[in-house]
């Protein structure tokens, strides 16, 4: 599995957009952080109630998200 199960939406948490399950954690808020060199450790001995395996998933996500076609009109 490719961990992203991990990743949940949910209308009523961070107005939809992608968290870490069972967390208010943003995707986009652990990418910013991988983004300024923060390493996934650091992540985790700040976010206690993640795990390693967490910030595998959102960087399993973004690739996901990253590489989904666009169909131009033509």
């Amino acid at each position: 599995m490719d961990g992203l199960e991990r990743i949940t939406f949910d209308r009523d948490v961070a107005h939809g957009r992608a968290t870490i399950r069972g967390t208010r954690v943003r995707v986009s808020d652990v990418l910013a952080l991988l983004a300024a060199g923060v390493t996934a450790d650091e992540i985790v001995e700040d976010y206690p109630y993640l795990e390693p395996a967490d910030v595998s998933a959102v960087l399993a996500f973004a690739a996901a998200e990253a590489d989904h076609p666009v169909l131009l009109a033509g």
